[in-house]
């Protein structure tokens, strides 16, 4: 049996259905659960002194492509927007092997644990010919970190000479994938309570997957009671190909597939209207908003005000660092605040909303809201501290509800917590050695482009 008491803290803010919080408490965790928050003080195999510590749920990050970390601020992307960004990109992608994958990995993983994340969802779906097994060099990366994991499997079966963006070397036949997507469920899906590592089925886009294989994984998730996930309705383009190609818009092609319900959450959704904001309430399909991806490819802006008001489940991801440039939900929870305060003004969530998006609202996203996304008795001990006495921060801990969006945190944060262990203390990741870990992927980098 493992302990862990945090004494002493000043405030902790639990993002529960009550909207509780806590002054002056103690937190105890036994085998990576929450035993108790209160003024109890049993003996534990670790105490931390949580004096001038705000406490704060682990953030649920639930889209990202970690493998894109390695491809980030190429000068010759920067004003491209996404199909001509991807066309360009996949002739970089088609090189990955299974080093770049492990390095790419515990680098995003790590920044993203450094900035309070404690859950990563990864949508990995670029398979090139002989790459070697590139789940298992995540699988690695997350079980060295001490992160816990969602993998997925995503895929692509349309390629340039079938109208998608791909190279014939990155996509794959749909036996293939189905066969693939099997064997890694029956190894990684771990479903019980508190697990560590879970997997969904992600085919990549409409544009870039057949009819076919977006029915066959919609099937095979179920059978299996695993999650599906895909982009969807990220741009103009993409709607303007479904409707070409199939004569609907984009959600109602997905829908006839199977592919609404509560199993099921899209990144981006940004290109929504009326009656499919209504349909995704209805059917509890949720979203994962990915705003400085968005900005940053010129995608537009979800419509996370309406969608929160009627009731979508709504969550929040960096998305690939080649198209945001850093794995830091902190910042994304910041951006996301000010970019909907422009857009909405009063209507725009606040900074405590956009905070419960990327802890239980993501969290729901994956199917784990019973486990994590809050501070509460029973729930996986998974969180992480701040010290409020930062330059950064003076005078603006009055509303620790807001602060992380309305301020922001410049800077790693003090302690995240993962299943009841230490993985970052005092901004520092605590299984590696960051500086290592820099300079081997800096030469893996050096390699991977070097026929740029």
């Amino acid at each position: 049996m493992s302990s862990l008491l945090i004494k002493n803290i000043d405030t902790l803010v639990s993002c529960d259905r009550r909207d509780r919080m806590y002054h002056s408490v103690n937190l105890y965790c036994v085998n990576g659960i929450i035993q108790n928050i209160g003024s109890d003080t049993p003996e534990a195999d670790r105490i931390i002194d949580g004096k001038d510590m705000i406490c704060y749920p682990g953030l649920v990050n639930t889209h990202h492509h970690l493998y894109q970390i390695f491809s980030r601020n190429l000068p010759q992307v920067q004003n491209l927007e996404l199909f001509d960004w991807l066309t360009a990109l996949y002739e970089v992608w088609k090189q990955l092997n299974e080093n770049t994958i492990y390095l790419s990995s515990l680098t995003g993983m790590g920044e993203l644990m450094k900035n309070g994340c404690t859950t990563v969802f990864d949508h990995h779906y670029v398979f090139p010919d002989h790459s070697g097994n590139l789940l298992e060099a995540q699988w690695r990366a997350a079980k060295k970190l001490g992160v816990r994991m969602h993998f997925s499997r995503g895929s692509m079966d349309r390629s340039k000479k079938d109208g998608g963006l791909p190279p014939d070397s990155v996509v794959q036949t749909v036996d293939e994938i189905l066969k693939d997507s099997m064997n890694l469920i029956e190894k990684y899906q771990d479903s019980s309570f508190q697990s560590m590592n879970r997997i969904a089925l992600a085919p990549c886009s409409p544009f870039s997957v057949s009819e076919d294989l977006l029915r066959e994984s919609a099937k095979l998730a179920r059978q299996y009671h695993v999650r599906l996930h895909t982009h969807l309705c990220e741009t103009l383009d993409e709607e303007k190909f479904t409707l070409e190609t199939t004569g609907l818009r984009p959600l109602a092609y997905m829908e006839k597939l199977g592919w609404t319900g509560s199993d099921v959450w899209y990144a981006h959704g940004i290109h929504f209207n009326d009656d499919e904001l209504k349909l995704l309430a209805e059917t509890q399909t949720g979203v994962c908003h990915c705003p400085i991806s968005n900005m940053k490819l010129s995608s537009g802006v979800a419509r996370i005000p309406e969608m929160l008001k009627l009731g979508v489940p709504v969550g929040l991801g960096v998305d690939g660092s080649a198209s945001n440039d850093g794995s830091d939900l902190l910042e994304e929870m910041r951006v996301c605040y000010l970019l909907h305060r422009l857009q909405s003004s009063e209507a725009a969530p606040s900074g405590y909303d956009i905070l419960k998006m990327a802890t239980s609202g993501s969290a729901q996203l994956l199917g784990r809201e019973q486990e994590i996304g809050s501070l509460e008795t029973g729930k996986c001990a998974d969180f992480f501290m701040i010290n409020k006495n930062r330059i950064e921060l003076v005078g603006a801990c009055r509303d620790p509800l807001s602060v992380l969006c309305t301020v922001g945190l410049k800077g790693a944060v003090d302690y995240t917590v993962v299943n009841g262990v230490v993985t970052v203390e005092n901004g520092r990741l605590c299984a590696i050695d960051e500086e290592r870990l820099s300079s081997d992927a800096e030469k893996e980098v050096s390699r991977y482009l070097q026929n740029l």
